[in-house]
């Protein structure tokens, strides 16, 4: 009996260190998780640069369902976009400096020029599958978590 106490001892160890593994690894560069009327894990690419940011999905013709691109601004900021040569509906994910979801911009058409604006403040915005948003219950003030937010600030912070 105690050696099959040791051995479930062990399993449980064995389990808290992988549980302990995994919320280690939610929070990596490349993941951003949201919660709130639903919850949601997206792998990304990070476009953080003008360049990177200028591309994001052009000429894609397809987006894993579980994955989008993350655009990192260098400070919060009024932002707009447009789906200029982007093949695939998208929703628009506005986030701010605190990690808070502040609007959401869904199945914006591919090819239409017309601006497609965040609002004020924005620090983030991600960009996955058209419709979406919606099916995963990710609205107005649901909350993000990622490595790319300031921590000090974030409403879900890492760790």
């Amino acid at each position: 009996m105690g050696s099959c106490a040791a051995r479930i001892g062990i399993a449980c160890l064995a389990l808290m260190g992988i549980a302990g593994g995994a919320a280690a690894a939610e929070c990596r560069p490349d993941t951003v998780e949201f919660r709130g009327a639903g919850t949601a894990r997206f792998t990304v690419e990070v476009a953080d640069d003008a360049a990177e940011r200028a591309r994001g999905l052009m000429f894609r013709e397809s987006l894993p369902r579980s994955a989008g691109m993350l655009f990192v601004y260098d400070h919060a900021q009024s932002v707009s976009f447009w789906m200029r040569n982007t093949l695939i509906p998208l929703d628009m994910i506005f986030v701010d400096d605190t990690g808070i979801v502040r609007r959401v911009h869904e199945n914006a058409r591919p090819h239409d020029e017309t601006p497609i604006p965040g609002g004020d403040d924005i620090q983030m915005v991600i960009e996955v599958n058209g419709g979406l948003a919606r099916r995963l219950g990710i609205e107005e003030g649901s909350e993000m978590r990622s490595p790319a937010l300031d921590q000090s600030k974030a409403v879900w912070p890492c760790g």
